[in-house]
């Protein structure tokens, strides 16, 4: 399986981003699509996945802000970012979880700043 993540860049605080995450290869129908973040100096977390069953789980921190959806023909994974505050500025990454494995795509940067 290979994820391919877009969608990060520069935005001021208060704007909004949205990333994109394709997967391709062997796909299961049942898995879980998800962003995680690893800011400077800090732990990696997750920020948000969603079941292809539609079932969603956020972190607090960004509950009310992010919305994570997906569209199961297509494999992918979104993440729309509103009111980005500069805590939000990290590295994203795109993650898949079937049949007990977790995979990754390569990061995309997120920074907030004025």
């Amino acid at each position: 399986v290979q994820l391919q993540a877009s969608g990060g860049g520069l935005v001021q605080p208060g704007g909004s981003l949205r990333l994109s995450c394709a997967a391709s290869g062997s796909m299961r129908s049942i898995n879980t699509m998800g962003w995680y973040r690893q800011a400077p100096g800090k732990q990696c977390e997750l920020v948000a996945s969603v079941t292809t069953g539609g079932n969603t789980n956020y972190a607090d921190s960004v509950k009310g802000r992010f919305t994570i959806s997906r569209e199961n023909a297509k494999n992918t994974v979104f993440l729309q970012m509103n009111s980005l505050q500069p805590e939000d500025t990290a590295v994203y990454y795109c993650n898949l979880i079937q049949a007990l494995r977790a995979y990754w795509g390569q990061g995309t940067p997120v920074t907030v700043s004025s």
